[in-house]
């Protein structure tokens, strides 16, 4: 009787992962494929990270224990696998290509999707350091959950993101 009770618990507990990640997938999948595609030279890398980011996910999902926000947890899982990607191909060559899923129409896109192709461009040329707090900001992160992300002050977060702010001007242009 308790093998049958150990079997039913395990199907309970895989049914709840399947429907934890797929939850997870469904609220983050478009800022896993953002995030990924700052660490990445093109979509087919980006896509192979992004689904590297979702393995790592499905793995660290029975450590999650609720001491952070599934939102943090999410992101702080694609920055370390950005990491490791990032370090593992030591280069950063920059190639365009932009996938942005809230652009609202296609011909009102065109002028934004060549300005968020330059943006982009330039966050891939930042220092390490400073490409990862731009994109966790981008994702609409909180200071607190940047930190959090990073294992690092808010007020450090403050820093770098002011000084990748600088950096993008520079890189652009100057424009604001």
């Amino acid at each position: 009787m308790s093998a049958s009770l150990g079997v039913s618990e395990t199907v309970s507990n895989a049914a709840e992962r399947d429907a934890r990640f797929a939850a997870m997938l469904a609220a983050y999948g478009g800022s896993i494929t953002r995030v990924a595609g700052t660490y990445t030279r093109g979509a087919a890398e980006r896509d192979d990270l992004a689904q590297e980011i979702a393995v790592a996910l499905w793995q660290a999902l029975p450590r999650f224990r609720g001491e952070c926000s599934e939102k943090t947890f999410v992101f702080r899982i694609a920055h370390n696998r950005g990491i490791t990607h990032a370090t593992r191909r030591k280069t950063f060559a920059p190639e365009v290509d932009v996938v942005d899923e809230r652009a609202p129409d296609p011909e009102g896109s065109l002028g934004s999707a060549e300005r968020h192709a330059a943006l982009l461009t330039a966050v891939r040329e930042l220092p390490l350091s400073q490409r990862e707090v731009v994109t966790l900001a981008l994702e609409e992160l909180s200071y607190d959950e940047i930190a959090d992300v990073l294992g690092t002050t808010t007020s450090n977060v403050g820093v770098r993101l002011n000084r990748a702010k600088e950096a993008l001007r520079a890189k652009m242009g100057g424009s604001r």
